[in-house]
């Protein structure tokens, strides 16, 4: 199976049509309809030649090739070049929508991805729901998320898994998801409706427990029950 270089950035695919692929950015990257792009999209609002990635000086920039329908990075259009960061959200004619990570683990390509050895039957897994850091992947009751979810969901996901058990404080959890620069900015309403999008997914693959509990007036909470048998 191939896997991906720790040490390159990758692009993975999210909602659209090659959710779950993933792609090393080595130099270059062009997206577009074209067979020849290394990123090809079959749809007709994707040009030929749609929107390059590409390793500069100053970090990896995003380009829009002067297509017809529009690149995006997080919701806005491109009028020019970007310098992508960790966990930007970057749209193809909004038909296809991906995710920027600087860097990432050795993570195998392709759908079907096993739970990692250590949490094979018999290695005391820690809980219901798994969570690897490294492949940004996530299982409940022993099926993945797929489609993975959203940066800003798996970043909620880690800060309460990373301290299950115990309770996180709003404030903390609103850093976690969009960092100290912004959160200040950050609503109420943004990170309840963060949590209820969260829980959805979860429910949507076990039904029967509630892995995300509100304490009232502080925070949030994890309740990661023992894997069944």
């Amino acid at each position: 199976m191939k896997s991906i270089n720790v040490d390159l950035p990758i692009l993975i695919g999210q909602a659209g049509p090659l959710n779950g692929n993933r792609w090393e950015i080595e130099k270059e990257l062009l997206i577009g309809r074209d067979d020849s792009c290394g990123v090809v999209i079959h749809d007709r609002q994707v040009s030929r030649y749609h929107a390059r990635i590409s390793i500069t000086s100053d970090g990896v920039a995003l380009e829009d090739l002067a297509s017809k329908n529009g690149t995006y990075r997080n919701g806005v259009l491109l009028e020019q070049p970007v310098i992508l960061q960790d966990g930007d959200q970057v749209q193809i004619a909004m038909i296809q929508h991906f995710v920027y990570l600087s860097s990432d683990s050795t993570v195998p390509l392709g759908p079907g991805v096993p739970i990692p050895e250590a949490f094979q039957p018999g290695a005391a897994p820690p809980g219901r729901l798994i969570l690897d850091p490294l492949s940004r992947r996530v299982w409940v009751a022993g099926t993945e998320v797929n489609p993975a979810l959203s940066v800003p969901q798996f970043r909620l996901l880690e800060a309460l898994y990373n301290h299950r058990g115990s309770v996180v404080a709003r404030q903390d959890l609103v850093v976690a998801v969009w960092g100290d620069e912004e959160a200040t900015g950050v609503s109420e309403q943004a990170l309840d409706a963060l949590v209820r999008r969260l829980r959805d997914r979860l429910a949507g693959l076990d039904n029967t427990h509630e892995y995300l509990l509100t304490v009232r007036g502080y925070g949030l909470r994890m309740d990661n029950p023992p894997a069944r048998p």
